[in-house]
């Protein structure tokens, strides 16, 4: 399963709706905002989701890219009303992504807080686009924690002459930890057009150039761990199969399966930490009680009430219990060993050997009757 998750979507020929006032007292209910592509627009894109599909992708996420600080007066979903009007295709699915660019004129936050989350809930994936080293740092280390306002890709400037920023160490490998992955798009190594509204300038010679020794450094400081490779193709001409993608990326230094996985598992489980938006901290799923002696009733009969589970206490096996042999059958060697203590001594039978305590208390008494008997005498033999 080949995956592109930077499909750029075509730019409304008309857009009315939240942009008109009305002049009067008191607040106007915003009106809802119509979006309206043109023919061509539509049949251009039919034609370039047919040919990925002939590429052998199977997942495609249609991009919309804004310039401004996230706004809701002037923020309008626009791959809604694309989504519809494109037709079915089996076995085909297609995702809406939001890219917001960071700029200088960006204010902190970028639009993203607690009170615009309904304006980016109706999007399966989030990224940024960060042009200074601010807004990098703001990216990687805030942006990229849990919550309904999680980005999961970073993408990058590579067709400019210079990047703007450093790609330091510490904040490549926090974005990496809370699960953000780089974003390389194949389009600046062809020379390609970009997307216009990208604002990653004209395609060339000179992004070319520029583009492969961007990449190799994003390469470098990742290691080749979460990096992305997406499309961002403009012109059907500059369109590529997943597996000749992979070989291109070989020459940036990654190893054949991280350049395979690049297209394949990195976008799938980025797929499916972006549904976490939805839950609490980046939850995946709710969890429920499962009762193991749940019996099941007929159709009709109430069900009875769950029970708790009783812990059953293990079989007692029977054990065997042999005779003891008897000491008369046992060999005098054995007797003799039993009479040992531990240090290989012989131990004393109390109940024959003399007791040192009785020897003692017996010649106390006779020297004491001693000196009883002598005491007498004197006393009988004085003046």
């Amino acid at each position: 399963m080949f995956i592109d998750l930077n499909v750029p979507a075509p730019t409304p020929s008309s857009q009315l709706g939240q942009s008109q006032s009305k002049k009067g007292k008191g607040k106007q209910p915003a009106a809802p905002a119509t979006v309206t592509f043109a023919p061509g627009q539509i049949s251009s894109l039919e034609n370039r989701i047919d040919l990925l599909v002939h590429l052998g992708y199977t997942v495609l996420a249609l991009n919309q890219t804004i310039q401004t600080k996230l706004e809701p007066k002037n923020h309008v979903n626009i791959l809604d009303p694309l989504l519809a009007q494109l037709r079915e295709r089996s076995g085909l699915v297609l995702l809406k992504r939001l890219t917001i660019v960071l700029d200088e004129g960006s204010e902190k936050g970028f639009g993203l807080t607690t009170q615009n989350t309904p304006l980016v809930a109706s999007y399966d994936i989030l990224s940024l686009l960060p042009t200074t080293q601010n807004s990098l740092s703001l990216a990687c280390l805030t942006h990229t924690l849990p919550s309904p306002l999680t980005t999961h890709i970073i993408a990058l400037p590579l067709a400019a002459p210079r990047l703007p920023f450093r790609l330091k160490h510490t904040l490549i490998r926090t974005a990496l930890k809370n699960g953000a992955v780089f974003e390389l798009s194949y389009g600046g190594a062809l020379g390609a057009d970009a997307d216009p509204s990208s604002g990653m300038g004209e395609g060339g010679a000179g992004a070319k150039r520029n583009w492969w020794a961007n990449a190799r450094e994003v390469v470098r400081v990742t290691k080749g761990k979460g990096v992305l490779v997406s499309g961002g193709i403009v012109n059907d001409a500059d369109l590529r199969g997943a597996r000749d993608v992979a070989n291109l990326m070989t020459v940036l230094g990654l190893s054949p399966d991280a350049a395979h996985h690049a297209a394949t598992k990195i976008p799938q489980s980025l797929i499916l930490r972006a549904q976490t938006r939805r839950t609490y901290r980046a939850v995946l799923s709710e969890p429920k009680v499962v009762f193991p002696h749940a019996q099941t009733t007929q159709p009709g009969a109430s069900a009875p009430a769950p029970q708790p589970a009783q812990a059953v206490d293990p079989p007692v096996q029977a054990v065997a219990v042999t005779d003891p042999i008897p000491v008369t059958d046992m060999p005098e060697q054995s007797t003799e060993m039993t009479a040992k203590n531990v240090n290989g001594k012989r131990q004393r039978d109390e109940s024959t050997a003399p007791s040192k305590n009785a020897g003692h208390t017996a010649d106390v008494d006779k020297d004491g009757a001693g000196r009883k008997r002598k005491k007498t005498k004197t006393k009988d033999g004085g003046p």
